[in-house]
Formats: structure tokens, C-alpha cells, sequence
């Protein structure tokens, strides 16, 4: 009777210890990610598969038993695209949520907005926007990183390619806005470096539906090649009537082209318009041995599975930025002065853009190298000749 009841309480003690382990275990701090997406409004084009691609991340790092135990709370905020609720979301994740660190916003104008209130709080920002100011100078941008590729060596991309064919006159046309204008910036300044000649130079607002009347000008000129500056429908309004007005030149479009949606949407006004965009469009033209082919690949497919559509440059950017955040808390864990240290320090990071090395002169990574100029050919984007 004494052995049996021995037996029993050590069993109990087994039982009581075991629970008190998984309680221990469920009760570890989740770790918040803020993320500011343009969810709705007129660039869901990029917050909708950005906020996607990121839940995505979220679910399969928590199923796996998360990071070192803790499980990830993502907490997303629709900018709807407006520059001044991105501030206010910024604030929000900042003071009420008290995120660890912010990916985001989709746009570069709110990217911009923010950095004030990021520097002030001092949380690392990593951008999923495009414009080079976000992360120059580095001086004032301490806690501001970014994934995409910058607008200036977009620019320098597309005059290489054109140089390569013999183009040396171009007609600019820009939107006015944050990404237009640092756009047009970069194309004037790498005109000026690369002996391009801009012939003309043409804006439109964000809110515009027809550019026949710019484009019509342009059309007047002895410019070889066209290039667009925009994102969203204006991309495609500006494809179409360049079609429409029957310009037989080459139309070059920014990296904001990088969606097969695009192509879709502009129909067979499409064929032709080149870009420099990242691989993942075309992921299936790599070779095997490529470096980024396994982990584009991987993507590509998680994703088509989860929301039956394809993956975008877009969502890539902010799988790109929440694999830097998963990598630097698994590292250094819950400090937002380590994390950001450990951001500005990594090298080497295989993303979607392309190979990151960041240092303390360099909040973006990346090169020019990063880039194919790619065109769209019967219908789909293609590496072009």
C-alpha cells in the first residue's frame, strides 16, 4: 500500500511538473511587429499581398513554435494610402502597442512622413517604399531601413539598357507625388551622369485619368524612348494611351510596374513596356544555380497557395522586412536599440530584392545588380534580350 501510494505521488508530482512546464512555455511575451500597409484606398495594390505576405510569415513562424518560444503579434494598420494616418498609426503602434519595430508604410510619401516620429521614439523602421530619401542621409535617418531597390539605381538600370541600344534621347513623365518626385529626381541627375539627353519633361497628378495631352508633346519630340514614374493605375492609364496615340518608341516604366495586375489591367497595351524590376516575376526564367531561385520559388508557391494568386514585388518587400525583424529578435531578442543594430549590421541576407549588405553608410543593401530589366511579352513579364 505505501509503494502504491509513493507511486501515485510521484506520478502526481510528474503530472503537476509537466503542466507547470507548458504553462511556462504558454506564457512567454509575444513578440509585437507593428506593420503600416495601404490595405485599401489607391495603393492596395501594394498594401494588400504586403499585408498578406506578412500574416503569412506570422502563421508559419508561430505554427513552428515561434521565436525562441514566443509567439509574434502582428498588429497592422490600413494608411489608406494618406500620409497623415500613417503618422497617426506610427504614434499608435509607438505609444499604445509598444511594438518592438515597424514595417512599412507601402508608400514612399508616408515613409517620408514618418521618420520624425520614428527618430523621436527611436523603434527600428524598416520601409517597404522605394525612394532613396527614406534612407539618405544615413545621419538622419538612424532608425530607417528600407527592402526595395532605390528609385536611383532603377534609373541608372534603365539608361544602362538604353545605352546598350543605342537611346541617348528620352521624355520623362511623372506623377506628383513622394515616389514621382524623387523619381524624376533621379532620372534628371542620372541623365546628367550617364550623357543622357531628356528632351522633354512632362508631370501628371496621382488623381488623373487620361495623359494624352503630356503624352501628345512628348509625341512632338525627337525622343527615342519614354519613361513613366508612377504606381497603380496610373501606370496602366499611361500604357494605354501611349497605345492609343499609336507611339511606335519604346515606353519604359518605373519599378512600381513589377505586378503582373498591371499587365492584366492594360491588356494588350502592355506588350513591349520594359522595366527594371526584381526577379521573383520571373523566378521560373532563373537558372537552378541562381542564389535567390530556392527562396523565390518557396514563396511563390506559399503564397499562391494560401490566396490563389500570384505573389507581387510588392509582397516581397515586406517579406523581405519581416524575415529581418524574425532573424534580429531570434538573435538579440526584445530591444529595439539592439534590433536596429543588428539590422544595420546584417550581411549577406538572401531576400526577394535581392542580396542585402547593410552597414552603417548603407540603409538599403542593396545594388543595381538586384535588378532585370524585364518586358512583357505575349501576355507575361520576361528577362529582356
Amino acid at each position: 500500500m505505501i509503494n502504491s501510494k509513493r507511486t501515485l505521488l510521484v506520478v502526481c508530482l510528474i503530472i503537476v511538473c509537466f503542466g507547470l512546464c507548458r504553462v511556462s512555455h504558454a506564457a512567454k511575451e509575444p513578440y509585437k511587429i507593428g506593420a503600416i500597409f495601404s490595405v485599401t484606398g489607391p495603393a492596395s495594390w501594394l498594401g494588400e499581398p504586403e499585408r498578406n505576405t506578412a500574416q503569412m510569415i506570422v502563421d508559419k513562424v508561430n505554427a513552428a513554435g515561434g521565436i525562441n518560444g514566443h509567439p509574434i503579434k502582428l498588429i497592422v494598420y490600413d494608411t489608406e494610402g494618406d500620409e497623415t494616418k500613417s503618422v497617426l498609426n506610427a504614434k499608435k503602434l509607438i505609444e499604445k502597442d509598444k511594438v518592438l519595430a515597424i514595417i512599412g508604410p507601402s508608400r514612399s510619401g508616408s515613409s517620408l512622413a514618418i521618420i520624425p516620429t520614428i527618430n523621436e521614439a527611436e523603434v527600428p523602421n524598416i520601409s517597404c517604399a522605394a525612394s532613396a530619401r527614406i534612407v539618405k542621409p544615413v545621419a538622419e535617418r538612424k532608425w530607417v531601413f528600407k527592402t526595395p531597390q532605390s528609385d536611383s539605381f532603377c534609373a541608372e538600370s534603365m539608361f544602362d539598357y538604353m545605352l546598350k541600344k543605342g537611346i541617348t534621347r528620352v521624355a520623362i513623365i511623372t506623377v506628383s507625388s513622394g515616389f514621382g518626385d524623387s523619381g524624376r529626381t533621379e532620372l534628371l541627375e542620372a541623365a546628367k551622369r550617364m550623357g543622357i539627353t531628356i528632351v522633354a519633361d512632362e508631370r501628371y497628378s496621382g488623381k488623373d485619368t487620361d495623359m494624352t495631352a503630356q503624352l501628345t508633346k512628348i509625341k512632338g519630340t525627337n525622343a527615342q524612348a519614354i519613361v513613366n514614374w508612377s504606381i497603380g493605375p496610373t501606370q496602366v492609364i499611361v500604357t494605354k494611351n501611349v497605345k492609343q496615340l499609336g507611339i511606335k518608341i519604346p515606353l519604359f516604366q518605373s519599378h512600381g510596374f513589377g505586378n503582373t495586375k498591371n499587365i492584366e489591367q492594360a491588356g494588350g497595351a502592355a506588350e513591349g513596356v520594359l522595366a527594371p524590376i526584381g526577379r521573383l516575376l520571373v523566378t521560373d526564367q532563373l537558372p537552378d544555380y541562381h542564389f535567390q531561385k530556392k527562396l523565390l520559388s518557396d514563396y511563390q508557391n506559399e503564397y499562391r497557395e494560401k490566396f490563389g494568386s500570384e505573389a507581387s514585388t510588392f509582397g516581397g518587400h515586406a517579406y523581405d522586412s519581416m524575415y529581418m525583424v524574425i532573424e534580429a529578435l531570434k538573435a538579440v531578442g526584445p530591444d529595439r536599440a539592439k534590433i536596429r543594430d543588428y539590422i544595420e549590421n546584417m550581411r549577406g541576407f538572401t531576400g526577394t530584392a535581392g542580396l542585402f549588405n547593410f552597414s552603417p553608410l548603407d540603409h538599403n543593401g542593396l545594388t543595381k545588380e538586384s535588378f532585370e530589366v524585364l518586358t512583357v511579352k505575349d501576355g507575361r513579364f520576361v528577362i529582356a534580350d
